[in-house]
Parts: structure tokens; sequence; C-alpha cells
């Protein structure tokens, strides 16, 4: 079967709902093509623990936040108010928490979504489920339900996701297919992911542990959030913040004690130990069973229980022997992806004119805490805008 439309979107996430809202218009024929059995996974995934829409801050800090060849200029027009200004036109509540972050009032990602889907089907737009891309050689070639189906389209926006969580449908199965058409694409590496650990039979007990106030110095990074001791290794928010530069070769630095400075904590450590084990010494001073456990596993040869500057020179700077990032399938986000010398303005593809590109396709990274999901909503929304303009005025109605 074949199918002419006036635009095609293939990919149902963020960045590709975003563009077929752009797209959408009286009269104007938008075809959404989703691979998986519903829209938008991995957006409904990571809003299990609480949407993070978008982060409040400074353009310049928030511009800061994005890496890659393609990142440039990523989400000028659409930062952090007009992201807000959106959701709330889907009469969506929000609230920006202590740190910035900009959450919906019920903290669930399902109704946004639900509303965002009505209005695109309001507009006319038609969504395809389980129809998985192919080929784009004379057309889109589409496996679908009811057999082969070539769609051909005035413009075209892929919004197909990165390689991470590949079980949501973000695989990276496209790259092959764009580099046979001469698109240049950077390999994909795991963003926003825990690195691996190899734990001492002691550090079991462990094992699904929250790790609070201490803070990660990876190169000139530091991050003080919140990470999990994980059976493979570490995970978390305080890891993700800092994982783009271990990755890349910054050596690991903990500190377990970043609100005392060394000389305040070389007096903790000389405290008189008594009949305590070194273990149960380590939670007095530290004040928490987790800390202490850390420094024990990662401090050997430990200093000798008199030695209190040696105890707090290593509790302040406590190498981290990471064992390598985990994979790509437990990743946040990932890395790479086309570059920036493939595109044209408005995300066009230099060897596919009338094809753009938005979203984790793109060589660009973020970490998490609102930028991820801003930045694919500001790629989505460029990419449509300039798929908009390339087809002219809508036809009129009737």
């Amino acid at each position: 079967m074949s199918i002419e439309v006036d635009a095609l979107v293939v990919g149902a996430g963020p960045a590709g709902l975003m563009a077929a809202e752009m797209l959408m218009a009286p009269g104007r024929r938008v075809l959404v093509a989703e691979a998986m059995p519903s829209p938008a996974r991995k957006f409904l995934m990571a809003g299990k623990s609480g949407l993070n829409l978008t982060k409040d801050e400074p353009a310049p800090a928030f511009r800061a936040a994005f890496s890659g060849s393609a990142s440039a200029g990523l989400e000028d027009g659409f930062g952090p108010d007009q992201v807000k200004s959106w959701a709330e036109g889907l009469g969506i509540a929000l609230f920006t928490g202590s740190t910035g972050r900009v959450f919906p009032v019920g903290m669930k990602a399902s109704p946004l979504l639900r509303a965002w889907l009505a209005r695109l089907e309001s507009g006319g737009v038609t969504l395809r489920r389980r129809w998985r891309l192919e080929g784009i050689e004379d057309g889109f070639r589409f496996a679908t339900p009811e057999g082969p189906v070539l769609v051909r389209p005035r413009v075209a926006v892929l919004a197909m996701g990165g390689a991470s969580w590949p079980r949501l449908g973000s695989d990276g199965a496209w790259q092959g297919m764009l580099e046979r058409a001469g698109v240049p694409v950077a390999p994909f590496r795991p963003a926003n992911m825990g690195f691996r650990v190899d734990w001492s039979p002691a550090m079991a007990r462990h094992f699904g542990a929250a790790v609070k106030g201490v803070a990660i110095r990876a190169g000139a990074q530091v991050c003080r959030g919140e990470w999990v001791i994980a059976r493979a290794g570490i995970e978390g928010g305080g890891v993700y913040a800092v994982a783009a530069a271990i990755r890349d070769g910054a050596a690991p630095v903990l500190d377990l004690a970043p609100d005392l400075d060394l000389p305040m904590l070389t007096r903790r450590f000389a405290r008189p130990r008594g009949r305590l084990s070194v273990g149960n010494w380590l939670r007095r001073v530290l004040g928490d069973p987790v800390r202490a456990a850390l420094l024990m596993e990662w401090a050997r040869p430990l200093p000798a229980s008199e030695d209190a500057p040696g105890w707090a020179a290593r509790a302040k700077a406590l190498a981290m022997p990471l064992a390598g990032p985990m994979g790509l399938d437990r990743a946040i986000s990932s890395a790479g992806g086309i570059t920036a010398d493939a595109l044209a303005p408005g995300l066009e593809l230099k060897a596919l004119p009338g094809i753009f590109a938005a979203g984790e396709m793109l060589d660009w990274e973020a970490p998490t805490g609102g930028y991820l999901l801003t930045g694919c909503l500001a790629s989505g929304r460029r990419a449509g805008l300039a798929a908009a303009a390339r087809l002219g005025p809508a036809p009129p109605e009737g």
C-alpha cells in the first residue's frame, strides 16, 4: 500500500510530537508513525518518579548544560519559560522546587501526554502505532500490522530517539539507514549512566542504600546530589551529573564530608577510638554507616587508627575505583548521533533535502534535571517549524 501525506513524523516521543504540533494546520495531512504499541514510552517511564519538565534558571547557565556537536543553540526560542507556558496551555498546573526543577503539580507524565495527544488529534494529526521504519529509498517504507506501507510525504521529521533504554523503543537502529544515505552519525555512547564497581563481599549489605551528604568531584565539576549503591555499581542523579566528565576521562574523587574542612575533620578523627571496632568508630566520626562503609571499601590500605590526618585526607579525597560506565541498556540517555556538519539550518539533513531530524537522534547531551526533556521539545519545535515553512501555507479547508 502506498499513501501520500503533506508531512510525516517518524517517532512519537516528545521531539516527534512537538514537531507534529508545529506542522499541524487545518487542511494539512500530518502523519505520525510510532514503532511501539503506544507513544512516548520513555517519556512516561521518566515521569514515574516525577516528571521533571525543565529547570528554571538563567539562560547562560541553562545553555551551559548542553554539549555535543549539535548542541549549539539547541534550546534557542524554547527554553524553560516557554516549556512552562506550553505545559500550562495543556491545562497542566506546575510548581518549581527549591533546586529550580519544574514539575507538574500531580508529578505524573500521563495527564500531560493525554492532553497533548488529544490536542494533536483534534488538530487533524493521525497517529499510527506499530509502524516500524525499514527504509527511506523512494519514500518511507514501514512494516505495519496491515502489511508493508510506503509513505510519500512532502516533508518529514525523524525523531526516533537515541540508543538508550532500547526496550522502550530507542535502539538506534536507524543509524545504518542514515549512514548509507550519506548522513554522518557519531557513534553512540551512554550518557547519564551509572558506573560499574567490583564490590567486596562486605558491601553486599549496603546494596540499595542511598548515599547522602557527599560530593563527587570529576575534573572541574562537583556534584552533591544523592546516589545509590547498587549490586552492579553506583547509580543515581548525583552520579549522572558528573557522568560525562568521568566517561571522558576525569578521575572521580569522593568527599565524604563536604561541609567540613580538612582541619575540622582531622579533629574528629583525633577523638579517642577506645574499644570501638574500626567500622563503628568510622560510623561515629562520619555520622553515617554508608559513608563509613565506602571509606572502608575504597581507602585501602587503611591508615593506622591513630593517624587522624591520614584518615581525614582519605575521607576528603577518596579515589573512586570505577570499572567503567554501565551500558546503553541502563543509561538514561545517549551521546552521539547525527553530527552538526550533517545539518542545515532548521535541522534539515543536508544529504536528504526535505527531511529534518530532532531529539536524541542529534549529537548532543545534557544532564538530567529537566535539560534533556527541554532539549527534545526544543529541537522538535525547531525541526517542525522548519518543515512547515518548507511546506508553505496550509491549503484552505474544504
